[in-house]
């Protein structure tokens, strides 16, 4: 067979280095970076279109915190319920042995920007539509994360760029270890073409603003859509999916398809508001307050032309 010939051993150590009993993680580090990005793309959004870096702050806190809270409490609740439900203090205490849900961070995130909004005063939409440029990224780079870790592994393959990912099968010879699909790869690069995309409707097209609405629509059909299709070639990742017609992953990912599809509906019919800076709003309410003065002053002219013609006429 092809795969006997054609194939990636897999041996990744995830462990970049220890301090003591503590080690750091590839993991970790893509997370961070993932962060990092987040951080710089809303600065560059804010410096565009004219805003001030105190709404980078406060988003910068409170969308970080909703997604690794998120993340980290939609794994326990979505995927290991039984267990977490009797022992709540583990979802802290043993977050160092893994367990980080793509949908239960997309919940925390939605939260930490709806805060964001309320405090800063802004419209929420136009944190949805930016949040999609650094998420698609993020998530193609955590998606790396989890290639190191050797974990979210596809199915058994016979193609040639399948990998044997030894560190799963630790006491087995690498010529009887499965070729399974790079499930992990598939989707960073699914996650990059959508970050391309979003990338060009932000820059080349203006959608944020043309359209408010459509790039958070766009995102969410192609990171959910993405993630709802590879589930197919992707191994279980809890015993209790074995005989799901369609998996967690995939029930979780259908509410976000279909809010994506009315996003781009709604956003078409200009059903949201747009965010305007505060120097913005100046020159609005300077042309509004003009444009109110214009006729009180039309008036003034046509009451001293009319006083005239009936001097003249007195005259």
């Amino acid at each position: 067979m092809l795969n006997d010939l054609f194939y990636i051993v897999w041996d990744f150590d995830p462990v970049m280095f220890s301090i003591g009993s503590f080690d750091i993680r590839y993991y970790g580090l893509t997370w961070a970076l993932t962060i990092l990005l987040g951080e710089r793309f809303f600065s560059y959004f804010a410096r565009r279109e004219g805003f001030g870096p105190q709404i980078v702050e406060t988003g910068f806190i409170w969308i970080t915190l909703g997604a690794i809270l998120g993340a980290r409490i939609g794994h326990c609740l979505f995927y290991e319920f039984s267990y977490y439900i009797t022992r709540p203090w583990a979802i802290i205490t043993e977050i160092r042995n893994g367990g980080m849900a793509s949908h239960g961070a997309a919940i925390g995130m939605l939260l930490g920007m709806w805060i964001t909004a309320r405090k800063c005063r802004m419209p929420y939409v136009w944190w949805l539509d930016r949040i999609m440029i650094p998420v698609s990224i993020g998530g193609a780079i955590v998606r790396l994360g989890n290639l190191c870790n050797s974990e979210i592994v596809g199915a058994a393959t016979d193609l040639p760029w399948g990998f044997k990912f030894v560190r799963l099968y630790p006491s087995v010879p690498v010529d009887q270890i499965p070729v399974l699909h790079p499930a992990q790869l598939y989707e960073a690069l699914c996650y990059v073409v959508t970050f391309a995309v979003l990338l060009w409707l932000y820059r080349k097209r203006d959608e944020g603003r043309r359209h408010a609405g459509l790039l958070f629509g766009v995102g969410l059909i192609g990171i959910f859509l993405t993630r709802f299709l590879i589930e197919f070639i992707k191994a279980d990742q809890e015993a209790f999916e074995q005989g799901m017609a369609l998996n967690m992953g995939q029930l979780l990912s259908i509410p976000f398809i279909l809010a994506g599809v009315w996003m781009i509906w709604r956003s078409r019919r200009g059903a949201f508001p747009a965010a305007v800076p505060a120097a913005g709003k100046e020159r609005m309410q300077h042309a509004a307050a003009a444009a109110a003065a214009a006729p009180a002053a039309g008036d003034a002219t046509a009451d001293s032309r009319s006083k005239k013609k009936k001097n003249k006429k007195k005259w």
